[in-house]
């Protein structure tokens, strides 16, 4: 079982900035990735952005391209999601999740997504 636990979260205002981190526990075969998704109230959840360990391959929605910076550190299994420009429609709890596969995925997408952190609540507001 791999735990993964989000920090980072918090109040901030528009046009601001704020930096998630993501902890995962040692997986035990080479392969994964990492993601952010978020859900606002009301809405369904969504993916935000996604890297791959091994190919470095990056997604981001269209809602945060250029935006958002997704970054890995390998050797902590650490996975950081930089928010910058925020808007008040960035408001929803961030969800950490990680998945791990038996051979290299070119695209991150394509990862089954099976650990979940609690959360941590992002909040863009004046």
């Amino acid at each position: 079982q791999v735990r993964v636990v989000e920090s980072g979260g918090g109040l901030v205002q528009p046009g601001g900035s704020l930096k998630l981190s993501c902890a995962a526990s040692r997986f035990a075969f080479g392969y994964y990735a990492m993601a952010w998704f978020r859900q606002a109230p009301g809405k369904e959840r969504e993916a935000v952005s996604c890297i791959s360990s091994t190919s470095g391959s990056t997604y981001y929605a269209d809602s945060v391209k250029g935006r958002f910076s997704i970054s890995l550190d390998n050797a902590k299994n650490t996975a950081y999601l930089e928010m910058n420009s925020l808007k008040p429609e960035d408001t929803a709890v961030y969800y950490c999740a990680a998945g791990q596969t038996t051979t290299p995925q070119t695209r991150c997408q394509t990862t089954p997504f099976s650990y979940w952190g609690q959360g941590t609540q992002v909040t863009v507001s004046s």
